[in-house]
This record gives C-alpha cells, structure tokens and sequence, in this order.
C-alpha cells in the first residue's frame, strides 16, 4: 500500500474535512436518519427514537446541528411547550449519502 505523506483531511480547509465537521460525533448521522424518515419531530420523540442518549448530549447535538444549518428548530408559543425538529435544506441534501451509507452495510454486512 501506498504511504500517504500529506496531512490528515480533519481540517475545514478541504471540502471532506467540512463535512466530516458537520456529520462527526455519535449522534448526528442517526438524528439525520430519523428527521429524514419522520420529517418534524418532537425533543423527547426523538430522544425515544435514538435511545440510549442523555438529554445533555442530545440538546448539545441538536444545537450544534442548528448552528450549523442542518436541522430547524420550531418552538410553539404554548403551555407546555411545543418544540419541533426539522431538517433544513442543507440537511435534507445529506440524505443521499446517508442512503448510500445504508445500502453498503446491507451488502457489506456479514450474514
């Protein structure tokens, strides 16, 4: 195998390293998944959905999604209150790749 001598693609300076920033961590991929096949969801549906996953960890993640553009965040003006997560544009065009993803593991995984 070839030796590879340049430096590892991690950094947002190449096109690979952005997206692995905006995908990376545990979670994200599956919030995406989830989103993508449920459209809007409520905070503790999705909680449900992913399973083991603190409630920390989750609003972590859903903000950083936010901040990045993935994900809409909808609040409801009631009591209690209603929220409702969504993928944005941007978020719904990660959905191919995703897919892409889930057809190699059917292929790939051992039986």
């Amino acid at each position: 195998m070839k030796e590879y001598k340049g430096t590892v693609a991690d950094s947002q300076d190449t096109c690979f390293g952005y997206t692995l920033s905006l995908i990376n961590g545990k979670w994200k991929l599956l919030i995406i998944f989830y989103l993508s096949k449920y459209g809007a969801v409520r905070y503790n549906e999705l909680q449900r959905m992913i399973g083991k996953i603190t409630y920390k960890t989750l609003s972590t993640t859903l903000k950083e999604m936010e901040n990045d553009g993935l994900i809409h965040r909808k609040e409801y003006p009631q009591i209690p209150p209603k929220v409702e997560y969504s993928l944005t544009e941007k978020g719904q065009t990660l959905w191919p790749i995703i897919q892409g993803m889930c057809q190699w593991g059917e292929r790939n995984k051992e039986k």
